[in-house]
């Protein structure tokens, strides 16, 4: 197959552990091409609790402002704002803002 639609409105929602206040949605699975792609919307207060990336992963930014915390470092990211962590790398989301937050979640992997 060389191309593959994936409509929001037809994107597999999903539960992932440690996550609260996260709506994530599975826009693109493609084990072949060894990547994932998540949307993940942040209610205020929203947080994806400390634990090591299982894979290297870039988060991208879309709307609002999320607060990254690793290895004793905070970083807010506005919209457009990226950042990569390594496989096993701890790290942490929240979203300390009023206003809902969104990023795109691109992992390398099937998960």
């Amino acid at each position: 197959m060389g191309m593959q639609v994936t409509r929001l409105a037809d994107a597999e929602p999903f539960d992932p552990p440690g996550h609260r206040g996260v709506g994530p949605v599975r826009l693109q699975n493609a084990p072949s091409a060894g990547v994932t792609v998540t949307l993940s919307h942040y209610l205020p207060g929203g947080e994806a609790e400390m634990a090591p990336q299982p894979a290297d992963t870039v988060y991208v930014v879309l709307t609002g402002e999320l607060v990254m915390i690793s290895e004793g470092t905070e970083e807010t990211l506005l919209p457009y704002d990226s950042v990569r962590f390594t496989t096993g790398t701890e790290r942490q989301v929240v979203n300390r803002t009023h206003l809902p937050a969104s990023m795109l979640v691109i992992r390398r992997g099937n998960r």
